[in-house]
C-alpha cells in the first residue's frame, strides 16, 4: 500500500531547550526509522490498522504523552474520484 504518513508527537521539550542535546529528547531519525520498519515489516489492509498500530508503537516506545498518526492511500481504488482517503487516531497516555 502506498500512503502518506504526517505523525506528531506531544513531548516535554524543557530538558532539549535547556541542554541543546538530542539526548535529552525524542530523535526523530529513530522515529522515522521504526516508522519504516513497521510498515515495511508485516503487509495490513486497512489504514485504520496501520494508524492504530503505528500510534501505538509510539506510545510503547518513545517518551511522548499523546501521538496523532495521519495516513492516507496515494493510490486508492477508487475508480472516477479524487481523493485521497486516509485516516487521523490520536492516542494519549
Amino acid at each position: 500500500m502506498g500512503a502518506w504518513f504526517s505523525v506528531e508527537l506531544s513531548v516535554d521539550v524543557g530538558p532539549a531547550a535547556a541542554s541543546d542535546d538530542v539526548r535529552a529528547t525524542v530523535d526523530y531519525g529513530v522515529v522515522a526509522a521504526r516508522i519504516v520498519e513497521m510498515c515495511t515489516k508485516q503487509r495490513v489492509n486497512l489504514l485504520e490498522r496501520l494508524a492504530v498500530g503505528l500510534a501505538g508503537m509510539l506510545l510503547a516506545e518513545f517518551p511522548c504523552s499523546e501521538v496523532r498518526v495521519r495516513v492516507r492511500k496515494l493510490t486508492p481504488p477508487m475508480e472516477g474520484l479524487h481523493a485521497t482517503p486516509g485516516v487521523e487516531v490520536t492516542r494519549r497516555r
